[in-house]
């Protein structure tokens, strides 16, 4: 499959025109990713990419007939632990320039967003992973706790594609297990990351956001969870220029009505109803506690019909359908953590202590998600006929005027043959008198 004169026979031409496509060897070169000897960067990354498409292990390819082709163990573990190399950057790279390219497909007037969400990093059965913590799985039934990280996620979609822009693999000041390594140079981007991963989500998720607006990916609104909806986050992603909606719970967040600070459920109360609207029951404009102005959307619960949901949006001009419409849209990095993790074998594949093997790893599976959405965004749209407009225009300017005359007179002549006489006798003597008016040339 890999020979050593040819370190790109290992791609399809599948991938290997999308590889060129989305630039990916060129984004891995202004991040910094390359070697001074041996295996090339861009070899060892397409290697660890192809795995999951030969549905093999790291170790089952070394096992195979083939297995002493590949490059050893080491080396590739020496690759995914470089600390140096700065893949924040690289996956910022590639995935503006897809999301450019998707961009280009998609009707202006059609809302773009960017969908923040955390997730499980699940790391059970290590002991002696570097920054490992023990963590709280909110998604669950039963509150359990867990070790590992919370996956803090930035994703843009059109509600058709969804790509990945940025990550932050979260661990924990307080219920820390093991902490940053004492060998890291600090100097590095790895170490960044690792400070990184001890702050809290919403003082990440404003320069997450500012990263991906500078290298050139557009959006309109901010869809977040419950989890993040809070009134100073809400107002750093107003400062940066871009409205939000999420959902809301109630907490101790107060809404101005009247100069009355009311809770959610006092505001739901005095919320005018809203008829003729499936599913939403009543709306209200407010103003949070810091002076941001509100929409408040009550929808009914689908799971208990008894219970309401609250949806909030800074954008007071959009209508209650399209407030609910949007935030739908949320949904797509559900699926996003689903096909990691279930397809693409996110925290399975590699099974590293080191924090910057975590982050590169991860890195790698979210470019795999990027090929395979521009793929199915290239094969889904409809796509039109050009070829053969472009023939059929080129036959009509190829006919010449008199000749298209001759055809329409002639198409009369079949038509007149269905009607009665005497209308035949009138409409042919004045085509014979319209005849002999032309021009002798014609």
């Amino acid at each position: 499959m890999i020979e050593h004169n040819d370190q790109n026979n290992q791609l399809s031409k599948e991938l290997k025109s999308v590889f060129s496509e989305l630039e990916m060897f060129k984004h891995l070169r202004k991040a910094g990713i390359t070697k001074k000897f041996g295996f090339t960067a861009s070899y060892l990354f397409q290697l660890i990419f192809c795995l999951i498409f030969h549905h093999k292990s790291w170790y089952t390819l070394l096992q195979s007939k083939k297995g002493d082709s590949y490059p050893a163990k080491d080396a590739v573990y020496r690759f995914m632990n470089h600390s140096m190399f700065a893949w924040r950057l690289f996956l910022t790279y590639l995935s503006a320039h897809a999301v450019q390219k998707v961009d280009g497909l998609t009707d202006l007037n059609r809302p773009k967003v960017l969908i923040f969400d955390d997730s499980k990093y699940d790391r059970n059965r290590s002991k002696k992973v570097e920054l490992l913590a023990r963590c709280m799985d909110h998604s669950s039934l039963h509150k359990r706790f867990y070790k590992g990280f919370r996956m803090l996620t930035l994703g843009w979609s059109d509600g058709c594609t969804f790509m990945p822009l940025d990550f932050s693999l979260l661990s924990s000041k307080n219920a820390q297990i093991n902490g940053i390594s004492e060998k890291i140079d600090k100097r590095c981007s790895g170490y960044k990351r690792r400070v990184e991963a001890l702050e809290s989500a919403p003082t990440i998720i404003p320069s997450m956001i500012e990263r991906a607006l500078q290298a050139g990916v557009t959006a309109d609104y901010v869809l977040m969870d419950t989890w993040f909806t809070q009134q100073p986050l809400i107002q750093s992603i107003v400062g940066i220029g871009l409205d939000v909606i999420g959902m809301v719970k109630d907490t101790n967040q107060r809404y101005l009505i009247n100069n009355q600070r009311l809770s959610l459920k006092q505001l739901y109360k005095v919320a005018a109803p809203v008829s003729d609207k499936k599913g939403i029951l009543r709306s209200i404009h407010t103003t949070m506690a810091n002076g941001v102005r509100v929409k408040v959307v009550f929808v009914q619960n689908r799971n208990k019909k008894s219970e309401w949901l609250a949806i909030l949006s800074t954008d007071c001009a959009l209508s209650e359908q399209e407030i609910v419409r949007i935030y739908g849209m949320r949904w797509d990095i559900e699926v996003f953590f689903k096909t990691t993790k279930s397809l693409l074998r996110l925290q399975k594949e590699f099974q590293g202590m080191s924090y910057d093997l975590l982050i590169s790893h991860t890195t790698i599976v979210f470019s795999r998600y990027i090929v395979l959405s521009w793929q199915n965004r290239c094969n889904s749209d409809q796509r039109t006929i050009g070829g053969l407009f472009y023939e059929l225009c080129d036959e009509v300017n190829e006919l010449d005027w008199a000749v298209a005359l001759q055809q329409l007179i002639e198409l009369l002549e079949d038509t007149l043959k269905k009607s009665n006489k005497t209308i035949q006798k009138l409409i042919k003597s004045q085509l014979q008198q319209w005849i002999h008016g032309l021009p002798n040339y014609i």
